[in-house]
C-alpha cells in the first residue's frame, strides 16, 4: 500500500523503521498526551501491531516519509479504536518535532481520509485526543473534522472526539462548505 501526496509518501512500516519511529514515539514532548512513555520494546510492539493490522484489516498506521528524500518523519493512518466504549475507525498521526508546524499532519491525514472513504465502507471517520492536546485537535479540524463528542476517560480526564462523515467529505471534495450547510 502506498499513498502519495504533494510532499509525502505513506507506506507500510516495517522493523527497519525502528530508529525513525523511536525518534517520534520516545519524544516526551510529542507524546505528552499519551498515557505512557515509549521505550524500545513499546516502539517495536507498535510496529508489530501495525504489521498485524495490515494483514487483518488492510490498513493501520503507515510510515509518513518525505517524498523527495524518503526520510520517515512519523506515522499516520487508520486504526480501529475504542472511543467512548465503541470500536470506531480513527485517523491518528504522530510527526517528529522538527517537522511539526509545516502542514505534514494535515497533508497525511487528508490523504488517509480520502483513502478511507474511497476504499472502505465507513460512513464516518473519527479522531480523538485528550482535551489538552490542542495541536492534534487543530490538525483534526484542518482535514475536515468537527467536534462531535467529549467524555471522561479512564484517567478521569476529558477526551474530545472529532469526526467527518462521508457526506461532509464529498461536500469538501466538490467545493462545498458543509459547516455552513452549503453542499
Amino acid at each position: 500500500m502506498r499513498i502519495e501526496t504533494e510532499r509525502l509518501l505513506l507506506r507500510e512500516m516495517n522493523q527497519d523503521d525502528y530508529d525513525a519511529l523511536f525518534a517520534v514515539l520516545a519524544d516526551s514532548d510529542i507524546m505528552q498526551h499519551y498515557p505512557y512513555t515509549f521505550d524500545e520494546q513499546r516502539v517495536r510492539g507498535w510496529i508489530d501491531r501495525n504489521i498485524e493490522r495490515y494483514r487483518i484489516f488492510g490498513f493501520g498506521l503507515w510510515a509518513v516519509c518525505l517524498k523527495d528524500t524518503g526520510e520517515m518523519i512519523g506515522d499516520c493512518g487508520l486504526t480501529m479504536q475504542n472511543i467512548g466504549g465503541v470500536i470506531k475507525p480513527e485517523i491518528g498521526y504522530h510527526i517528529r518535532k522538527d517537522m511539526q508546524r509545516k502542514g505534514y499532519a494535515k497533508e497525511a491525514a487528508s490523504a488517509v481520509r480520502d483513502w478511507t472513504f474511497e476504499n472502505t465502507p465507513f460512513t464516518m471517520i473519527f479522531s480523538y485526543m485528550k482535551y489538552t492536546n490542542l495541536p492534534s485537535a487543530r490538525s483534526a479540524m484542518s482535514w475536515g473534522c468537527r467536534q462531535v463528542d467529549e467524555f471522561e476517560d479512564e484517567e478521569n480526564e476529558i477526551t474530545k472526539v472529532f469526526a467527518i462523515t462521508r457526506q461532509e467529505w464529498l461536500a469538501l471534495k466538490h467545493g462545498g462548505d458543509f459547516r455552513n450547510g452549503v453542499f
